[in-house]
């Protein structure tokens, strides 16, 4: 328990009311023995307990016991409070935490009321009062610890979050010890007239069953000084009856309670007796009716906004469940429909078939009126017309040099031949390209409706996931409370990756302390994810299970010398909370077009990445789309998808020079074959998977770099001898030595983008 620093209390209408009632609450505990024994002690410790000022405290604590009427009690009380307040004042000076030490300060509190207070015995008990005084001693050292406790939740959580049931039972308890203080120095009508206002305004407000066990609570004082449970079912009945129409608003409400009253006291002979008797008996019930009728509506309506924001129910949950169900579903069906589509635009064209087309053109046109047609027939020149139309398609034309043996060897007019040939194949040629491009158009469409069918498919199964009760909640409630943090919502959900953790909270709690509470009761590291604000005091704090690792980067770059702008493009992407992605592209040439061909290229894996399309969807998507520009553009390209959770890596290279991990043990090289984007309409991309350690760093680099060392082994040999702090001084550092083999001046652009590890705090 951590005690707050010294201070004298800010002067406010609430604070005092605070202490007022502090003060008249141990007034009338020391009437709750006929001896008036000091059972204020357990509240004036739980105050100090709870932040109060000592000396207020101390000088109430002090008053209450000259209710005793015997200067040795309040002698007792003095040396108490004069050790109290040295103990206190000390620990709040200095900002120390009292742990199980407070219960020897309790114990020591013991010894003046032993020695001091005028206890002569009770003659119930069959023991010496020096024994009965030590039972005493125990009794009150109890009673402490659950005062304490106690009145932090009354205090801390009440109409803020659900109570536990042993804070209930420490509540309880104090009403128990206040309750027989009440009846002591005032009678049971007071008591009554308290408790049964106090059961009306309840039953009032909680208009549930809730209101039963409450009113079974207040009557608890008057069961122990009746040694009846009368009390018990009465209040029950009262409550019970203030409860079946306060639907209807207070005052039918207060009816019912009045009416049911009425009948438990003419069953129970009270109209029989004297008029002053009947008056005494029902004033209770009047001054309860008065109070809950004459309650302003405003406070009720605050009173009832607190009970129902605290107040969990089941209902939420099983309405959030249903809702994800319905979209989980509905996007499930959007699934299939993409997927529908990829199936329509996987369907194959029908062949080319031009080349026959213009062969039957041919015999139809040129041949039909050909002296020669029938030797031809014979001599079935069809598959050698197919082979010149087929080289004809290839080159764009055909001549002499392309005409089969067998066809020349029977053909008569060969020239005209080529010439009708050439003539076809030129109508026929862009066709073909329409059939092609119109192929092409079709794959990639349906390589984007299986992309999206699949992110959609993924959304609809994490929808779908329905949120239950966890025993996480009442765990970490519990974890809370001990540390002094009261959340009035919690919602735990998920597990493993995907644990999250909801709890509304007061806007300047400490995250970070909420974080170490959190993750040690649950057993998961947690990290603040997002924080929502709700209403005044109170806002939606979000955690998530924090990675294993953490990541720092660094980017030095340089352009070529005599450009304004560097053609190398990077990327530092944050996929999720779990994974990031790193990408340098190299576009061809240097300045503002290669530049534009880089920056175009990450763009599309940047925007395909986030929407968590499939990686093969990605590349071959982004490769067709660069080769379609009408320029011949093309781009090199590093990238590497790197999982925080466990250090593996997904490393793409196209087209792209020598990467590095450098590790305090080896140096390991990243390098692969294949052509840049854009070149080729299908691209084979060189992808490996490898580990990355905690402090390990890794180096993508252009080939403005790597070509300044010369050689592979150059460069292996000087990263073998580097021990870098941080990625950006390693970056700079690179950069200055590929810089110094140029002597100073680029020949081409430059760009060093370095990742490290770290393991999270």
């Amino acid at each position: 328990m951590k005690l707050p620093k010294f201070k004298l209390p800010p002067l406010s209408v609430k604070t005092a009311g605070k202490y007022c009632a502090l003060f008249v609450a141990m007034v009338f505990m020391n009437f709750a023995l006929p001896q008036r024994e000091l059972l204020s002690f357990p509240l004036y410790y739980a105050a100090l307990c709870c932040g109060f000022d000592p000396l207020v405290m101390s000088a109430g604590y002090l008053i209450a016991s000259s209710a005793a009427v015997n200067a040795y009690a309040s002698l007792a009380a003095a040396v108490q409070c004069a050790f109290l307040l040295l103990v206190f004042t000390l620990y709040r000076r200095y900002g120390r935490m009292m742990r199980l030490e407070r219960l020897a300060y309790i114990a020591l509190c013991q010894l003046p009321f032993l020695f001091l207070f005028p206890h002569t015995g009770y003659a119930l008990f069959p023991f010496s009062p020096l024994l009965q005084k030590l039972a005493i001693s125990a009794f009150l050292f109890l009673l402490s610890a659950f005062f304490e406790g106690g009145l932090n939740s009354l205090l801390c959580r009440v109409f803020r979050c659900r109570l536990t049931s042993g804070q209930l039972a420490e509540i309880l308890l104090m009403w128990l010890v206040l309750g027989l203080g009440l009846c002591g120095a005032l009678g049971e009508i007071a008591f009554s007239c308290v408790a049964l206002s106090v059961l009306l305004l309840g039953a009032i407000l909680l208009k549930n069953a809730a209101a039963v066990p409450f009113a079974i609570v207040l009557s608890v004082p008057l069961c122990f000084i009746g040694g009846s449970c009368l009390p018990l079912a009465l209040f029950a009945i009262y409550a019970c009856a203030a409860v079946l129409l306060s639907t209807y608003g207070k005052i039918p409400s207060t009816l019912a309670f009045l009416l049911t009253y009425l009948c438990a006291q003419f069953f129970g002979g009270v109209f029989s007796e004297t008029a002053s008797a009947i008056v005494f008996a029902l004033l209770p019930c009047a001054i309860a009716s008065l109070i809950a009728v004459c309650f302003p509506e405003k406070w009720y309506a605050r009173a009832k906004k607190s009970l129902l924001f605290y107040r969990e129910n089941a209902l939420p949950r099983v309405a959030i469940n249903r809702n994800r169900r319905a979209v989980g579903e509905r996007l499930y069906e959007v699934s299939s429909l993409f997927r529908e589509i990829e199936g329509a635009f996987s369907e194959t064209l029908p062949e080319d078939n031009s080349v026959s087309l213009i062969r039957d053109k041919l015999v139809s046109t040129l041949c039909r009126d050909c002296p020669g047609r029938f030797r031809c027939e014979e001599a079935h020149l069809t598959e050698g017309l197919d082979k010149l139309i087929a080289i004809g398609y290839a080159k764009g034309q055909v001549s002499l040099i392309d005409l089969p043996a067998d066809v020349g060897n029977h053909c008569g007019n060969a020239a005209g031949l080529l010439f009708a040939c050439n003539k076809l194949l030129s109508g026929y040629r862009s066709t073909a390209r329409e059939i092609q491009n119109a192929r092409e158009g079709r794959k990639l469409l349906a390589e984007q409706a299986h992309g999206v069918s699949e992110i959609l498919k993924d959304i609809a199964l994490e929808q779908s996931e329905e949120y239950s009760f966890s025993e996480g909640e009442t765990m970490l409630s519990r974890a809370l409370a001990n540390a002094g943090i009261m959340s009035s919502e919690i919602f735990v959900y998920g597990e493993g990756a995907t644990l999250t953790v909801s709890m509304t909270l007061s806007p300047d709690t400490d995250g970070k302390k909420v974080c170490e509470v959190a993750g040690e009761a649950l057993g998961t590291p947690l990290s603040l994810a997002e924080k929502i604000p709700l209403a005044a005091g109170r806002a939606c704090f979000i955690f998530k299970r924090r990675p294993a690792f953490d990541a720092a980067f660094g980017v030095a770059s340089r352009p070529k010398e005599g450009e304004s702008a560097c053609g190398d493009a990077y990327s530092i992407l944050k996929i999720d909370e779990r994974r990031f992605l790193i990408a340098l592209s190299d576009g061809m040439g240097s300045g503002e077009n290669a530049r534009d061909v880089s920056d175009r290229t990450l763009n599309l894996l940047e925007s395909f990445y986030k929407a968590k399309m499939p990686s093969e969807t990605v590349l071959t998507t982004v490769n067709r789309l660069i080769a379609y520009s009408p320029e011949e553009t093309f781009s090199c390209l590093d990238l590497a998808a790197v999982d925080l959770d466990t250090g593996d890596a997904d490393i793409v290279k196209i087209g792209s020079p020598v990467g590095f991990i450098l590790s305090d043990e080896e140096l390991r090289v990243l390098e692969g074959e294949s052509l840049p984007i854009g070149m080729l309409d299908a691209i084979h991309p060189a992808t490996m998977r490898t580990k990355i350690g905690e402090n390990d760093f890794m180096l993508l680099m252009s080939d403005g770099v790597t070509s300044a060392f010369g050689s592979s082994a150059e460069l292996y040999s000087y990263l073998s001898g580097l021990r870098p702090v941080n990625p950006q001084s390693l970056a700079e550092e690179v950069l200055q030595t590929a810089l110094s083999h140029y002597r100073g001046a680029a020949e081409d652009d430059m760009t060093v983008l370095t990742v490290k590890l770290l393991k999270s705090a």
